[in-house]
């Protein structure tokens, strides 16, 4: 029995401690000499040397939270992080807003004398929030942009963008002079012709509170200063939204896009207003499909005359003859 606990002892004693073997290692390698590419990222954040095992970088900070959900409701129970910063806000949502609705904690109506206290501390964070005439005339614009945006049914980004763009323009002051109102119209059309977002001049113009000339001149004046590039709007981004308040088959939509694509081919678009060039397309593509639409009807969808889709189907009946 004593012999036979002797030899691992024996053993144990010839090999080297651990100690040993990781300061015989620390001696042959050298970190700073070590190659990126010998480098590996462990599971657990640590930087080790693939060939030997070590470790020359450890000491990682940990960034997520230090409690532990299991279900989407548990998340939302102990996340402590507030709406993420955008620039649709003019202060970009740092700072507390206090909701209006007369209630505690518990969901129980406030009292009387509460309410008056809660009113008189809304006022006044409200006046806090905007202290200087920028923030303020900030604040006008940007409550304007999100109104047109639903009045529009345009996406956020949009409205985003186009808070940026206002942005630029106060910060190099080209607003004096002009309508917070026509400036802030004149963002959104360039945020959305940008964005790809099938809208004309006259929709814009429809929900904003001054008239159409003085939309077209923040637009031009606007991109032309801030030095923004505005691409041609393609006809065919106009072509599903018209197909569908006009109700016609897929097969009606998928003709007209054809035609759009072949006659912007051809040149013949240019100059030409898209919008009424994509209503033509989609009352030619309904002849050629045997469900005829009326010009009236058409007309009244796309916000053109009937003389504009007359004449501009009629141009695309004739590239489409060259082209065939």
């Amino acid at each position: 029995m004593t012999q036979h606990s002797a030899r691992p002892r024996s053993a144990r004693h010839d090999q080297p401690s651990d100690t040993e073997t990781k300061t015989q290692t620390d001696e042959r390698l050298d970190p700073e000499e070590v190659d990126d590419d010998e480098l590996v990222r462990t599971a657990d954040g640590e930087l080790i040397h693939e060939e030997t095992g070590l470790v020359v970088e450890e000491e990682n900070i940990d960034r997520g939270p230090e409690w532990r959900a299991f279900n989407q409701s548990e998340r939302e129970e102990k996340s402590r992080v507030g709406a993420p910063t955008t620039p649709a806000m003019h202060d970009k949502g740092l700072t507390t807003e206090i909701g209006w609705r007369d209630e505690d904690a518990n969901g129980r109506s406030l009292s009387g004398e509460k309410r008056q206290q809660m009113n008189r501390l809304r006022t006044w964070q409200q006046r806090i929030r905007t202290n200087e005439a920028g923030e303020r005339n900030l604040q006008f614009a940007l409550s304007e942009i999100d109104r047109m945006v639903s009045a529009l049914g345009a996406p956020e980004s949009v409205q985003e963008m186009a808070a940026v763009i206002y942005r630029r323009a106060l910060d190099e002051d080209l607003i004096r002079g002009r309508s917070i109102e026509g400036v802030a119209t004149g963002a959104l059309h360039v945020a959305m012709r940008r964005g790809g977002i099938p809208r004309t001049l006259d929709e814009v113009a429809e929900v904003a509170r001054v008239d159409h000339d003085r939309v077209g001149r923040a637009y031009r004046h606007l991109s032309q200063e801030l030095g923004l590039e505005v691409e041609p709007t393609d006809p065919s981004q106009y072509v599903p939204r018209y197909c569908s308040e006009l109700d016609v088959s897929p097969v009606v939509e998928r003709k007209a896009e054809e035609i759009v694509a072949d006659t912007t081919a051809e040149g013949i678009h240019a100059g030409k207003s898209p919008s009424g060039f994509a209503a033509a397309a989609v009352y030619l593509a309904s002849m050629l499909c045997g469900e005829k639409e009326t010009q009236s009807a058409i007309a009244d969808v796309a916000d053109v005359t009937e003389v504009t889709i007359r004449t501009r189907y009629q141009e695309q009946m004739r590239a489409i003859d060259l082209t065939a």
